[in-house]
């Protein structure tokens, strides 16, 4: 982990907190992808069933990502439910770095997200700014963090 990493991560924040409340029950997810040290795309958690951070992000991207390093304030997902796999869809476009504020507390993902990336051979760094990240997202977290609550994988 570097300083960058946390400046980065702390726009990743900025971007999840734009999700509130329109995302709930789904959490309010902010990713920003950086090239070379600058930000060439930023995402947020739409509506339940619209695209995760992740998506909105990699829509703005055209091709590649292997020289990017995404930084996402919640694991990514591992499952497919409404929206496809977003760690699945960082790993096919060649993504080589993710970094990660906070796992995700849901069963149905729980390391999984994370676990997708690694096989893959994507350096995964997470507890970037874990604390902020709590503290965003708070009324997913007490809302169980679950499927009764988070809906059908958002």
């Amino acid at each position: 982990m570097s300083a960058s990493d946390e400046d980065f991560m702390r726009l990743a924040l900025a971007e999840g907190r734009k999700a509130l409340p329109a995302c709930l029950p789904n959490p309010p997810v902010g990713c920003v992808f950086v090239k070379d040290g600058q930000v060439i795309a930023s995402g947020f958690t739409q509506p339940p069933g619209q695209h995760h951070a992740e998506a909105m992000a990699l829509s703005l991207v055209p091709g590649d990502l292997a020289d990017v390093v995404a930084y996402v304030t919640l694991e990514p997902c591992s499952f497919h439910g409404r929206t496809p796999s977003c760690a699945k869809a960082l790993v096919a476009r060649g993504i080589q770095r993710v970094v990660v504020a906070m796992r995700d507390p849901d069963p149905r993902n729980a390391g999984a997200g994370i676990d997708i990336l690694k096989a893959a051979g994507v350096e995964v760094t997470v507890g970037v700014l874990e604390p902020s990240a709590v503290d965003d997202m708070g009324a997913y977290l007490a809302g169980g963090a679950g499927p009764a609550t988070v809906g059908e994988g958002a």
